[in-house]
């Protein structure tokens, strides 16, 4: 019976490293609070996440010439989405401190879960590994 990580692993590996690109936007976001005309982004999780594990036949990558390189692997793209904030700045600069910091936040919470699931699943490998 052949063992596949990836299907042992779910689709915690994928949130991992969205859940790090959206941490990188939203750090972005709080560092031009005070930028005028900043526009606030952020990444929809929810359609990131189901790009990214619809597997290759959805959105594969393809050679169109045979001198053009071979995709060796497909990583998801995600699109950013414009903010929309809940009081306009004067100056244009759509960030809300509040906003960003709960994002932020709850983000940050939710790469530990992922984290702690797989670290869980890991340990339970290395425990069959072990044969203990």
């Amino acid at each position: 019976m052949p063992f596949s990580f990836d299907s042992y692993l779910g689709v915690h590996e994928q949130a991992l490293h969205l859940r790090s690109k959206r941490a990188q936007v939203l750090a972005s976001n709080l560092a031009n609070i005070d930028t005028p005309h900043f526009k606030a982004r952020d990444i929809d999780f929810t359609d990131a996440l189901k790009s990214a594990s619809s597997g290759p036949g959805a959105r594969a990558m393809r050679a169109t010439h045979a001198m053009h390189i071979q995709p060796q692997q497909f990583i998801p793209g995600y699109d950013l989405k414009y903010r929309n904030p809940y009081q306009n700045s004067l100056d244009g600069n759509t960030v809300e401190h509040q906003v960003e910091m709960a994002a932020y936040s709850d983000n940050a919470m939710r790469y530990l879960a992922n984290l702690r699931i797989l670290t869980g699943k890991f340990n339970t490998l290395r425990t069959a590994i072990k044969g203990q």
